[in-house]
């Protein structure tokens, strides 16, 4: 069965995950700071488990060697980051539908954290 829901802003782009979905982990390296404006949320899924239920406004985005970046191109939301050479896909936790029954769980690339915000240090933190 279908375990979540999710969607852009618009619509546009629509998902359903079918199978687990990872705590959500905190990224604060400059890529995922540029693409949503603040630091990336992300929960993960098996890209199996993904299935796209509406396609029209997404576009991928080649950000690097190792990764791509989907986003909707009609409200520009940040929706997926799939690391090309593994079986998951990283799905925006903010685009997932309420309730989502996870939490955040640690924080990645504090040394890129930008210098207009606080870390949270109650969320544990890993080295990169």
């Amino acid at each position: 069965g279908v375990r979540a829901t999710g969607s852009c802003l618009c619509g546009a782009v629509r998902y359903e995950v079918t199978g687990t979905l990872r705590d959500v982990v905190l990224c604060h390296c400059m890529m995922c700071r540029k693409t949503h404006g603040h630091i990336g949320a992300y929960t993960a899924t098996p890209k199996g488990s993904l299935r796209l239920t509406e396609t029209r406004g997404l576009r991928w985005h080649p950000s690097s060697a190792h990764a791509l970046r989907g986003f909707c191109s009609e409200c520009g939301g940040s929706l997926f980051f799939d690391p090309v050479n593994k079986d998951y896909m990283a799905i925006a936790a903010g685009t997932l539908d309420s309730p989502t029954g996870l939490k955040t769980v640690v924080q990645i690339h504090v040394e890129s954290a930008g210098d207009h915000y606080q870390i949270d240090a109650s969320i544990r933190q890993r080295a990169e």
